[in-house]
């Protein structure tokens, strides 16, 4: 994908208005839920495991976020996520601090086995899945985006996916091929969820029907271009977040593609 791909994708989207499945952590369900009407697509945010295998099947993407993870929720996640292969649903996962706890990453790890088409997580938490020290802190990253790129590309070949490393540049592999985005602003570490609201977005993406490395660079270009237009003249993180929403809402693809920054 290039930028003068972007509109195409991003008409896609909003042309099929994908469901899109998140089974996701309670800090963000209602921000990256306002993030998927805000690009066109449709959000539900189904978690109980009596139902997940049901639901699941109805929608065009899965996103499951390990954020804020319970029992409960984590045998949600894996009926969901092992019923969405059975069905051919694609789906996408982030590993949220994923080597804070023995929990966290047995937990990312058991979900990896069942194919996520995409891996979405920042550069801690993708050196920690390879088993390497990433240096994070909590749900934040301690590592530069540079530092797993090699990591990225190992776990893409050993997993059969693709893999973004989120950050002030983000790359995106399919163990191969490596796209670098350099949108986005700072701005997006100072409002919760903003990493949460990318992987539904590369959801969003998927569920129209781009294939997996596509639909992770439009997620983040989508994203790092609006952000970049919603810094413009806010005062602050909460003004930041209401603009970010509307500049989704607002997003053409001329602007997109004009605007993203690939290579």
């Amino acid at each position: 994908m290039t930028a003068t791909d972007l509109p195409g994708a991003l008409s896609r989207l909003r042309a099929a208005a994908p469901l899109v499945h998140n089974i996701t952590n309670q800090v963000v369900a209602n921000f990256t839920a306002n993030a998927l009407l805000a690009i066109g697509a449709s959000p539900a945010m189904v978690q109980a495991e009596e139902e997940v295998e049901a639901f699941v099947v109805q929608a065009a993407a899965l996103v499951v976020n390990i954020g804020t993870l319970l029992a409960p929720q984590r045998r949600a996640m894996q009926l969901a996520a092992r019923r969405a292969g059975e069905a051919g649903i694609p789906w996408v996962l982030d590993p949220v601090a994923a080597g804070a706890t023995a929990f966290r990453r047995d937990t990312a790890h058991s979900l990896l086995a069942l194919r996520p088409r995409v891996l979405r997580g920042n550069a801690s938490e993708i050196l920690s899945l390879l088993g390497e020290e990433g240096g994070g802190r909590g749900v934040d990253s301690g590592a530069a985006p540079e530092r797993a790129r090699d990591a990225a590309r190992i776990l893409a070949r050993q997993h059969g996916l693709v893999v973004a490393v989120t950050g002030a540049t983000d790359y995106v592999t399919d163990g191969e091929r490596m796209v670098a985005l350099e949108n986005g602003h700072p701005m997006l570490t100072r409002v919760t969820g903003t990493g949460c609201t990318a992987t539904a977005l590369v959801g969003a993406f998927l569920g129209a029907g781009l294939p997996p490395l596509d639909a992770a660079v439009a997620g983040l270009a989508a994203l790092g271009v609006a952000a970049e237009q919603a810094a413009e003249g806010t005062a602050g993180p909460g003004s930041f977040q209401v603009a970010l929403l509307d500049r989704l809402h607002g997003l053409d693809g001329a602007t997109l593609a004009a605007r993203a920054r690939l290579r």
